[in-house]
């Protein structure tokens, strides 16, 4: 394992000091640290409080095996202040009835610009996803979804007997929606569309998907997975809310799982027109626990959290991808917190040298049997699966 180091040396080194290119704000309230991360009370900057976390994460990630770089999770964990959050609310946690739950939906709505009605908080996005298959495709509704995607709703879809019409994706590892939209019959209830898409992390050009959307969204109800939403970097991005305003069939399907670091808390959320969101909410199967609610109101509001995280990602993800470039590797053109490459062998193989060497990368995902996808690590995991990364793809 690596030598510590020093603090303020980090700092300079990553760019995060003031001057930087990671949008920190100068001044930040300070933290009870000990709360955060155990220990003894050490009143801290925010900022100071974020570089402790990271060489935290990497220790502790370390010391479980093999690194995780599998599941696309946030290596840094929840935000210290969503951990100050669980820590502070001990009590509340006992009783049922919580007020969080209708706390969250308004700062989410907040967060993204609706009005609460707007909104449903959903046990993880897993819970979205499956509520909307069940609304739209039970009793025999199809559903075309691109292929491979996200496997929630589809496979979730075929549980209940639905038809599901997979496409497979382009050669640019796109949505094909030439394809997809001659699908949408009559009998298609649900269209499903990954951006950016998982496994490949593509991002769909603006114009086409929202053209696509649009036109499906008369014909079907669209569900649109913006699991990563907080991950894209391109300028022209335009996520899909404004077209819920609009009154369009569609809903939009968010998490707290990934750049907010709470995936064990499972909190998700659906956008969608009030009358859509009463007929998935008739459906949920329960209620959102109470560590999961507090936590998710208090990290969409710390940013600064969130734009240390995306610039980290943003790193490592570069990373990655010049390694991967610089063996001649095909690499997909990632907007997320993933890295989709083609290994020219098994996943398996690469699985089991990569495993030896100290890491646990993604699995195959058919028809991409010999493309291996790999989470964004923190910075001294990704430097350390890049220098082990020839010889595993030698083996």
């Amino acid at each position: 394992m690596s030598a510590p180091v020093n603090r303020r040396q980090w700092l300079v080194s990553t760019g995060v000091a003031a001057g930087s290119s990671v949008l920190l704000p100068k001044v930040l309230p300070a933290l009870d640290v000990a709360r955060a991360f155990g220990g003894v009370s050490t009143p801290v900057s925010h900022r100071d409080a974020l570089v402790d976390m990271e060489a935290y994460a990497t220790t502790k990630r370390s010391a479980a095996g093999p690194v995780r770089l599998c599941f696309n999770e946030n290596p840094f964990g929840m935000s210290p202040k969503a951990k100050e959050a669980i820590t502070t609310g001990w009590f509340e946690h006992s009783q049922y009835g919580l007020g969080s739950a209708s706390e969250l939906r308004k700062v989410f709505a907040k967060h993204v610009g609706v009005d609460p009605s707007y909104v449903l908080v959903t046990q993880g996005s897993s819970e979205t996803l499956a509520i909307a298959a069940l609304a739209y495709g039970i009793g025999g509704g199809e559903i075309v979804t691109p292929w491979p995607t996200f496997e929630g709703l589809p496979d979730y879809a075929e549980t209940i007997g639905s038809k599901v019409h997979r496409i497979p994706l382009t050669e640019a590892l796109g949505h094909d929606f030439a394809a997809m939209d001659t699908r949408i019959t009559n009998a298609v209830k649900l269209v499903f569309v990954c951006n950016p898409n998982n496994p490949t992390g593509v991002l769909e050009n603006a114009t086409t998907i929202r053209d696509f959307v649009r036109s499906a969204a008369r014909r079907s109800l669209v569900v649109v997975d913006e699991a990563y939403h907080d991950f894209v970097d391109e300028p022209s991005y335009k996520p899909m809310i404004d077209l819920v305003l609009k009154g369009e069939n569609v809903i939009v399907s968010r998490t707290a799982s990934k750049i907010h670091g709470i995936a064990g808390l499972r909190i998700g959320f659906a956008i969608a027109r009030p009358d859509i969101i009463a007929r998935l909410a008739d459906l949920a199967t329960g209620t959102q626990n109470a560590f999961g609610l507090n936590a998710a109101i208090a990290s969409l509001q710390d940013t600064s959290y969130q734009e240390y995280v995306k610039a980290r990602n943003r790193e490592g993800r570069a990373l990655l991808t010049s390694t991967l470039t610089g063996m001649g590797k095909r690499v997909a053109p990632s907007q997320t917190n993933f890295v989709f490459f083609h290994a020219n062998m098994p996943v398996e193989r690469v699985q089991k040298a990569m495993l030896d060497k100290g890491f646990i990368v993604g699995r195959a995902f058919r028809p991409y049997t010999d493309w291996c996808r790999v989470s964004i690590g923190t910075s001294d995991e990704m430097k350390r699966f890049v220098a082990a990364l020839p010889d595993a793809l030698r083996a």
